[in-house]
């Protein structure tokens, strides 16, 4: 079988992306600053996802994004508020700023293991309910074992209901493929994933959901971004990178915006194409800034 990889004339090569690694790596302190991580606190996607959300809690974490431009008026405002889909109406509702976007996880998150027609119907219910982005993930049983047809027929019918509901509310909404990178393990099979994301119509590619052992790392960021640097060349469109899953301090965000920035370049480093899916980080580049301890979030 001809693989992705095959037809996009990409390889990883684990000891070139190390040495790269290592090199970035070793650049980390001449590359921080103030300004970068204000560059980084405007790629976030403030995110809550947990079993014990309730409106009120959702309610609180909005007002907490809407203050920030009173409160502190020189930081730029995050790119989007990330919620479970039946959290969307109430973040579309209560932001007090559209530019920041209200983004739904989706497709039975995190696991994705229902019935296609569920994933598709919750992706509707999302857009319906005023998400800007919807983030699903991709359906590693069938992946897994092989049938990359209908992991991709997923992805492509998913795509094809929130670009319908989106049209019907005279807007567009971004879909972000979720590849769980920890559960793919070898960079050829986050190949195979990103190269099959983008193919059936992600506008993003995203690590991780953050809820399995092994999330975001900068291993599977790299091989990501070579992809979507490969996909571009062949394809001329340009596809976002999301990192998300146990990105927790500033330091953290300066390795993946130093990734995006080396394979990727400057026209990757804004929120169309860059993002961070966070719980954490918010308050961690606050306080880098601040050079003192700061608990906004």
């Amino acid at each position: 079988m001809d693989t992705f990889c095959k037809k996009y004339g990409y390889a990883p090569d684990k000891e070139a992306i190390d040495r790269s690694l290592g090199v970035i790596a070793g650049n980390l302190e001449n590359v921080i600053s103030a300004d970068v991580l204000r560059e980084c606190f405007a790629l976030m996607d403030v995110t809550t996802l947990h079993t014990e959300d309730t409106v009120a809690s959702v309610s609180r974490l909005v007002d907490k994004v809407n203050a920030l431009q009173r409160d502190y008026p020189q930081y730029p405002l995050p790119a989007s508020i990330c919620v479970f889909p039946n959290f969307a109406a109430t973040v579309a509702a209560r932001r007090a700023d559209p530019r920041v976007h209200v983004t739904a996880v989706s497709s039975c998150f995190p696991s994705a293991q229902s019935f296609l027609e569920v994933k598709v119907r919750e992706c509707e219910l999302a857009v319906e309910g005023g998400a800007d982005e919807i983030d699903i993930v991709l359906a590693l049983n069938s992946f897994l074992a092989g049938d990359y047809e209908t992991a991709s027929r997923e992805i492509r019918e998913m795509k094809a209901a929130i670009d319908r509901k989106a049209a019907e509310a005279g807007r567009t909404v971004v879909l972000k493929v979720i590849l769980e990178t920890g559960l793919l393990v070898t960079p050829e099979n986050i190949a195979e994933a990103s190269f099959l994301a983008m193919e059936a119509g992600a506008d993003f590619i995203k690590t991780s959901t953050g809820k399995v052992s092994v999330n975001a790392t900068p291993m599977a960021a790299f091989v990501m971004c070579e992809c979507i640097r490969a996909y571009h060349a062949e394809t001329g469109r340009m596809v976002g990178f999301k990192a998300a899953g146990g990105i927790s301090n500033a330091m953290d965000a300066v390795c993946y915006y130093s990734i995006v920035s080396s394979v990727l370049g400057k026209e990757w480093l804004n929120s169309r194409y860059f993002r961070f899916g966070v719980s954490r980080l918010a308050n961690a580049l606050m306080s880098a800034i601040e050079q003192k301890t700061v608990s906004v979030f």
